[in-house]
């Protein structure tokens, strides 16, 4: 079953119980931004090649809206969903050797550690789903920008388009061929813009 659904930081599991670390939060969280930048997107460029996102088309996607914007835009869709199932049957086969291995534990923390790692099973299959859904969107963005040469995207803040922006230059800078992107922010007239950059620098004009 096709699924997006917001589940939370990525936990951390021991014997003593599960935590989450919130410096890696879900992708969910981004999921909606991305899909706004890339409709707004969904344009051929001025032939300055600097696109100005005045009014990006804001809208909140529910989970079962995000996987027909997958459906609609990503060219494998069955992968996220499936390998995201393998994908976290290995990590869960992973962790489960990791305590059985270690000899520092007693019977009773080994049971306890390997029962909160099946507990969280689902847990870990929506973050590693969402993760994956996320990352799809972030390479056809990087798709996009290439085959109309975009240089230059400026986007007012908020709404998480900032971090969006971040993790799209490292996309870029993977790209085939790879551009040496960057994000930085300016402010102007008191608002605050994010700015993906090609690595062609031009002067900020909103």
């Amino acid at each position: 079953m096709r699924r997006l659904k917001y589940v939370g930081a990525k936990p951390r599991v021991s014997q003593h119980g599960v935590s989450f670390d919130q410096s890696k939060p879900d992708s969910y969280t981004y999921l909606s931004a991305a899909a706004e930048l890339l409709e707004s997107l969904d344009f051929t460029p001025k032939e300055d090649k600097a696109v100005y996102l005045h009014e990006v088309q804001e809208r909140s996607y529910n989970g079962k809206e995000l996987v027909e914007f997958l459906e609609s835009h990503c060219s494998d869709v069955d992968a996220i969903f499936e390998e995201g199932e393998a994908q976290t049957a290995a990590l869960i086969d992973d962790y489960r050797k990791k305590v059985e291995s270690n000899d520092k534990l007693t019977y009773d923390e080994k049971r306890a550690w390997l029962g909160n790692i099946d507990i969280m099973r689902d847990y870990y299959l929506q973050y590693t789903t969402n993760e994956r859904a996320y990352k799809c969107i972030l390479q056809v963005l990087a798709d996009k920008i290439h085959e109309n040469h975009i240089e230059y995207i400026t986007v007012p803040l908020g709404r998480n388009y900032g971090l969006v922006f971040a993790d799209l230059a490292q996309v870029l800078q993977d790209h085939r061929p790879p551009y040496d992107a960057t994000m930085r922010i300016e402010e102007k007239d008191g608002k605050g813009y994010a700015i993906l950059d090609m690595n062609r620098p031009q002067p900020l004009d909103v």
